[in-house]
């Protein structure tokens, strides 16, 4: 699978670059969406997402190897059809008169920007997700001290030292474990305090390098490259052609190489085509596997949407309105006058039994001495008075 975005020359767009630097967190994100859902049904999934950076770092680190290996690239930058360049930064004279310059050549990854981009591409990473999680802990530690206080964090050794203890070992235990949960303790708040501003000047590095790149003022798209002096580079047709022969004979010399009895060789040879195998339609099967479930997700749950859609029924009438007693004191024609003291309303009042509105002094001293609405009779107390902000 290759895809290809617009651009000229051997230079690759900031688009193309941005695409390939995303794409792992992105594949990621997927993978441990698809395994949390196969995990609502297959329990035993949950212990690969107990350990998710583990898993995805081992995953990457055969992807990267083995993409480093055979295209000089790494897996995201071989979908998109670009190769990783040695720089070779040569200093061009012409005469005294004319202007020096830089005169920059491309050559082969070395054996050790291999191993150092595979370092940079999966161990990186996966100490920066180790650290933002320490990270997320001590921050929620710290925040559930200051609500609630610190808590105890010895219960193990509680636990152990509780009661009489005559013997030694035990003790020697304790102390181990107390020390431990110390370093621990000290490790997480030196994690806690410089992790921000280690993120924040990675952060920043990385703006800056993107922007210069996009400025067309370096051929450096991140530090990490620049530290390995490694030009991103787009393959021409020949190199796309002479990568695939040259993984051919790689896998023959590899095939030249097995030794033992011939069932043994047919068996490695057979493992070793699985394994070929795998590789090579890794790039496009996770790919295909990713969109091909958000796919299938989209589709189940607008289909649970459609059926499990609440039927939306009519609201229910209004309650009809108290009927004033034939007892009770009549109601004025004016909305406005108060039925107690047949004056214009001040400080309105509702009595909530009924919703029939007073002002406030009159309802509050006839409810308090008759416990009852003075219009519908029904009863009532001064709790039932609600004070209104906006009359009629």
């Amino acid at each position: 699978m290759l895809f290809q975005v617009g651009g000229q020359g051997t230079r690759p767009t900031f688009f193309e670059m941005a695409a390939a630097q995303q794409l792992p967190s992105s594949l990621r994100a997927a993978l441990t969406y698809s395994l949390g859902v196969f995990a609502l049904r297959r329990p035993f999934v949950h212990k690969i997402l107990d350990y998710e950076d583990e898993f995805f770092a081992l995953l990457m680190l055969v992807l990267e190897t083995h993409s480093l290996r055979t295209t000089d690239a790494s897996f995201a930058e071989s979908l998109y059809g670009l190769r990783r360049r040695g720089v070779k930064i040569r200093l061009k004279k012409s005469n005294v008169l004319a202007d020096s310059g830089d005169e920059i050549q491309h050559a082969g990854l070395q054996k050790r920007q291999k191993v150092l981009s595979v370092v940079f591409l999966v161990v990186l990473p996966y100490l920066r997700s180790k650290l933002q999680s320490i990270y997320n802990k001590e921050r929620e530690a710290t925040l559930q001290a200051s609500l609630w206080g610190e808590s105890d964090e010895r219960f193990d050794s509680d636990f152990v030292g509780g009661g009489d203890n005559t013997f030694g070992s035990r003790d020697n235990l304790d102390n181990e474990a107390s020390a431990r949960a110390r370093w621990i303790k000290r490790l997480r708040k030196t994690v806690g305090a410089c992790y921000p501003w280690l993120h924040a000047g990675n952060e920043g590095l990385s703006f800056s390098y993107q922007l210069l790149y996009l400025l067309d003022a370096t051929g450096f798209y991140s530090l990490g490259l620049h530290a390995l002096g490694i030009h991103v580079c787009r393959a021409t047709g020949q190199e796309l052609m002479d990568t695939s022969s040259r993984i051919s004979k790689i896998r023959s010399r590899e095939r030249e190489r097995l030794r033992g009895s011939p069932w043994l060789k047919a068996l490695q040879g057979g493992l070793l085509s699985c394994v070929y195998a795998v590789l090579d339609y890794a790039q496009t099967g996770l790919i295909a596997a990713v969109f091909f479930f958000k796919m299938m997700e989209w589709w189940y749950q607008s289909a649970e949407e459609r059926m499990s859609a609440p039927t939306v029924y009519p609201p229910p009438p209004p309650p009809p309105p108290p009927k004033v007693a034939k007892e009770g004191i009549p109601l004025p024609p004016d909305k406005t006058v108060c039925p107690l003291c047949l004056q214009k309303r001040t400080n309105p009042s509702v009595m909530a039994v009924s919703g029939f509105v007073f002002c406030y002094t009159c309802i509050f001293k006839y409810a308090n001495q008759y416990k009852r609405c003075p219009v519908t009779l029904m009863p009532a107390t001064v709790d039932q008075i609600r004070r209104l902000f906006h009359d009629v």
